[in-house]
């Protein structure tokens, strides 16, 4: 039951990926508003990367430089591949998003995961993180497949896709530490924010700037200042 209980907890801070298909498909958003959203969460993952995936004694291992190298590493040559495929221009940008979800989500479920089987709970300013930074990207995403003309199917399978996805990688983490008492995640968390910070840098930020304009600048320090008081309350 106890990994179950730790899928449940990766499959709802993955839910806001759906909830950001569905505003984007129900709502339809203007492009300055999308812009603006995609700067929020922007913010929101620094603040997730800053406080919650850089773990603690970062600069003392080298191993875990590796591992935050290697997942920029591995973002980048992804999507590299996925954008050369997709052209350039907004394409492009939502399938980043898209590889940004999931490098982001898989490595956040398997730490989410572990902490249920270390602690016997889960960390409510981390969750809140995953949960509050996921939104934007979906929304961003799915925005551009819709006015792609793609069908709304094809959006909400993605997502699908990327909840089950965390859902597993969280009973993983749980069993890990279950079956390795010493494993923490955080090598998982090194490499998830080399793939995150270097999205942010490479499509989230641009895309946001791009479609919001200046104010994205403003919205992206609210994401950080609203997800790092999260952090700080815990």
């Amino acid at each position: 039951m106890g990994a179950l209980h730790a899928a449940a907890w990766g499959a709802f801070a993955a839910s806001s990926l759906l909830i950001g298909a569905w505003l984007a498909l129900h709502w339809r958003p203007p492009g300055r508003t999308v812009g603006l959203v995609l700067a929020f969460g922007a913010g929101a993952l620094l603040a997730a990367i800053a406080y919650e995936l850089i773990p603690f004694g970062f600069a003392a291992d080298p191993w875990l430089f590796a591992a935050f190298g290697l997942g920029a590493v591995v973002f980048y040559r992804l999507d590299q591949t996925v954008t050369r495929r997709a052209g350039s221009g907004a394409n492009a940008a939502r399938r980043s998003l898209t590889l940004g979800a999931l490098l982001d989500g898989i490595p956040e479920s398997l730490v989410l995961g572990m902490g249920v089987a270390a602690g016997g709970s889960v960390s409510v300013a981390f969750l809140a993180a995953v949960f509050v930074s996921n939104l934007p990207e979906s929304l961003g995403a799915t925005a551009t497949m819709d006015a792609a003309g793609h069908p709304p199917q094809r959006a909400y399978r993605v997502w699908w896709l990327i909840v089950a996805l965390s859902a597993l990688a969280a009973a993983v983490g749980y069993t890990a530490v279950t079956l390795m008492p010493g494993a923490d995640g955080t090598y998982a968390q090194a490499f998830a924010a080399g793939a995150v910070l270097t999205m942010l840098a490479d499509s989230m930020v641009p895309e946001a700037y791009a479609q919001g304009g200046k104010a994205a600048g403003l919205l992206t320090v609210l994401g950080f200042a609203v997800a790092g008081a999260l952090a700080a309350m815990e």
